[in-house]
């Protein structure tokens, strides 16, 4: 593994609607503020855009300065090696200590050398220890 450490994840909620996730990111690209993740899901008439950014806090005091609703939450942020079975091996050593994976999302190019994941657990600081094989 790359990289293992607990990471300040914003969840912004906002009524669903064509555009909301057009508004988001130009607030955020107009500060240049550059994405590292995003996840966005919908629920009834919500939307949930879940963002991990290289200014976490310039993030957060710009979206709710724009009146967006902003909570931040732990998450675990792994920077993994592009090749097949390394989830399986993250996923297999949170689960054989009772660990599971509440919510996750991760990307990769194809031709990239590192993917990028993003997951919560009941416990994301024992996550973290255990990924960091201590």
């Amino acid at each position: 593994m790359v990289d293992v450490r607990l990471q300040s994840e914003i969840v912004v909620e906002a009524e669903d609607r064509v555009g909301v996730v057009a508004e988001l990111t130009r607030l955020l690209a107009d500060m240049g503020i550059n994405l590292l993740s995003i996840m966005v899901r919908t629920e009834d008439d919500r939307a949930f855009v879940h963002l991990v950014t290289t200014s976490q806090s310039y993030a957060v005091e710009a979206l709710r300065k724009a009146c967006f609703e902003v909570r931040e939450r732990d998450v675990v942020l792994v920077e993994l090696p592009h090749h097949p079975g390394f989830l399986s091996k993250v996923s297999e050593a949170l689960a054989r200590k009772g660990l599971a994976v509440d919510e996750l999302y991760a990307t990769v190019s194809e031709d990239g050398a590192v993917g990028v994941v993003v997951f919560c657990t009941s416990n994301n600081r024992l996550a973290v220890q255990i990924l960091r094989g201590r």
